[in-house]
């Protein structure tokens, strides 16, 4: 198990904690209260900065319960929080309700964390790749 640092920009927000044993994410807060009228988009600070290792990266998720229930996604999803990136967490949330105001109070679960491990990469230029049984497929090349 890692250790994740975290600083609190808001003390009376919770630290990330697994909600459950087994769990891939933890919660984020909004660290602001305020509306996101249909089809609009908002960065909302979460109130958390983060040391996470070298070697790991944080990927911030949409909330399932919000998507179901209130159309409210990510736009940026996954959004990738470096090793060596030590700002505010925020998100970019957009309510793709037709209809109903969003409202989010100060507090309010908004999205979730998940750490982890990344490979360092090498790039090599070539002229030439292998071949693969799949080859340059994609976009819907398995059916729709």
């Amino acid at each position: 198990m890692i250790k994740i640092k975290v600083k609190l920009l808001d003390k009376s927000l919770p630290v990330p904690n697994y909600a459950h044993k087994g769990d891939a994410g933890v919660d984020l807060y909004s660290a602001i209260g305020c509306i996101i009228k249909p089809f609009e988009r908002k960065l909302i600070p979460t109130g958390i900065k983060v040391s996470i290792p070298e070697g790991y990266a944080g990927f911030v998720q949409p909330r399932s319960g919000l998507a179901i229930k209130h159309g409210i996604a990510l736009v940026n999803s996954p959004g990738l929080i470096d090793s060596g990136y030590r700002g505010q967490i925020c998100v970019i949330m957009v309510n793709l309700d037709k209809e109903n105001d969003f409202e989010i109070k100060k507090g309010d679960k908004i999205c979730q964390l998940v750490v982890k491990k990344v490979e360092e990469a090498e790039f090599v230029k070539v002229d030439k790749l292998d071949e693969s049984e799949r080859g340059e497929g994609g976009f819907g090349s398995t059916g729709v």
